[in-house]
């Protein structure tokens, strides 16, 4: 670093010599250098704290998300006890059965997909049933083997017709359409 000329534009002849200067020197022609600031230095505190706290917050994200993903899965996973029927058709034979023939609304629950299993709605059907049979002198349920009107892979359309006779011959009828769902076997998800 050059130091300016103490004496009008080009100097003179009893200026100090180029060097560096100190701060205690009292020279005449000395030059003392302006207080000095500190270097900038980034707080490495707020720096610090900053990293810890995105990961903390990238931490949680991960953990709520996994902890929702998990949840997710155990709400959703297959949850069907037992083996469920072969075929479409014996599912909803074997759901008729239980619901006309044999009024067992815990044998009906079993036999219908976990997404809509609601065994106090199953059971109030069942209990329609019984209070309509009982208003018949000896009604007796029958269908036909149930039809498979289509089928796309691991779901089903079934319709069948259900046909209730009495012992002084009254005739009533009521055709129906299931949709038949296999996971572990096929099993009724849905009676319109």
């Amino acid at each position: 670093m050059t130091q300016p000329p103490a004496d009008g534009p080009t100097g003179s002849s009893s200026s100090p010599p180029p060097g560096p200067v100190s701060a205690g020197a009292s020279s005449p022609g000395a030059v003392t250098p302006p207080p000095a600031y500190p270097a900038y230095r980034s707080p490495a505190g707020e720096r610090k704290r900053g990293m810890l706290v995105a990961t903390l917050t990238l931490v949680g994200a991960i953990l709520l998300c996994g902890g929702g993903g998990t949840a997710a899965f155990l709400a959703l996973r297959d949850t069907e006890e037992g083996a469920g029927a072969k075929e479409p058709a014996v599912a909803v034979d074997d759901f008729l059965s239980a619901v006309y023939r044999e009024r067992d609304a815990r044998k009906a629950a079993d036999l219908v997909c976990a997404a809509s299993r609601d065994p106090e709605k199953i059971a109030a059907k069942v209990a329609e049933v019984d209070r309509y049979a009982a208003e018949y002198a000896n009604p007796r349920f029958r269908w036909a083997t149930p039809t498979v009107d289509s089928q796309n892979g691991d779901r089903a359309t079934v319709s069948a017709k259900v046909t209730m006779t009495t012992a002084d011959e009254k005739i009533a009828e009521q055709a129906l359409r299931f949709t038949v769902v296999r996971k572990t076997g096929w099993r009724v998800c849905e009676v319109a």
